[in-house]
């Protein structure tokens, strides 16, 4: 198992293949083993790295630090580390809200950014109904070690469940740190930068589930990137790497190869082969 002394704390990476760097960051109370199916699909052209953050996974448990500005500089600091100097940033959930973070504050260190169903840009509405409670509730089933209810709870809210990996997933996100716990909680709340998401020129792309509660606010996100496209898929939930990898796999790959297509970067072609014939 390799760990890496990075700002100060022990952080688990794995890396697979050789070419173009690509960094994979799991999402709040996960880990690396989210991204078992896709990370050896990527390493036959592709440098890829798996990382655990601070207080998840095979990661060390610091008192502090759980701040989304801190997971990023984490990031960078570990692709320093292992002497990568441009990447894709590829996030999920709130790994997903570190990929903005990275785009706002070292954009001159990413190549592509794909946020996975990423937190809200705008923060965690805490006044929505129920929102609350649900916190508290979920609070206290972590508290009580409550293993069941949990795992019996993300299989029913998961579109595509493999009962495998969400029990898995559910044993990690029992064994995090309180800090990161609590205090990422806090940060996914409190950090908002969504009226900055027009400043991400990076290339990025978006993916997002259907039947994830978190569709509108990725579609209102999506649309304020100036440079990005969206890949939105039908029956799938939060856990989109998961649920279903290969179409996943797919379009990420795509991505990679290809970047951004619009019609506006078609017509731009037009335009340029146009001007070429002339």
């Amino acid at each position: 198992m390799a760990i890496a002394t990075i700002n100060g704390v022990g952080l688990f990476y794995r890396e697979l293949g050789s070419g173009p760097a690509v960094i994979l960051h799991h999402g709040y109370t996960g880990s690396h083993d989210s991204w078992d199916t896709v990370a050896p699909a990527l390493a036959d052209h592709y440098r890829t790295v798996v990382m655990d953050c601070r207080g998840a996974g095979d990661s060390s448990h610091p008192a502090g630090g759980y701040t989304i500005q801190q997971y990023a500089a984490d990031v960078v600091a570990m692709a320093d580390y292992l002497g990568i100097d441009r990447f894709t940033y590829v996030g999920h959930s709130m790994g997903g809200v570190i990929g903005m973070e990275l785009g706002l504050s070292y954009a001159e260190r990413l190549q592509k950014l794909v946020l996975v169903a990423p937190a809200p840009a705008d923060g965690i509405d805490m006044a929505l109904p129920g929102m609350a409670e649900q916190r508290e509730r979920g609070r206290r089933l972590r508290q009580e070690g409550a293993r069941d209810v949990i795992l019996r709870e993300r299989m029913a809210t998961t579109a595509r469940p493999n009962p495998e990996t969400v029990a898995h997933a559910v044993d990690r996100a029992l064994s995090v740190s309180e800090g990161h716990y609590e205090q990422s909680w806090d940060a996914l709340v409190n950090y908002r930068v969504g009226d900055r998401l027009g400043e991400i020129a990076t290339p990025t792309l978006v993916v997002s589930g259907a039947a994830d509660g978190l569709l509108l606010a990725n579609l209102k996100d999506f649309q304020r990137l100036p440079n990005a496209t969206l890949h939105v898929f039908s029956r799938i939930s939060h856990g989109i790497h998961q649920e279903d990898a290969a179409p996943f796999i797919s379009a990420l790959r795509d991505f990679l190869e290809h970047g951004v297509v619009t019609q506006a970067t078609l017509l731009a072609k037009l335009r340029q082969e146009t001007a070429a014939a002339r």
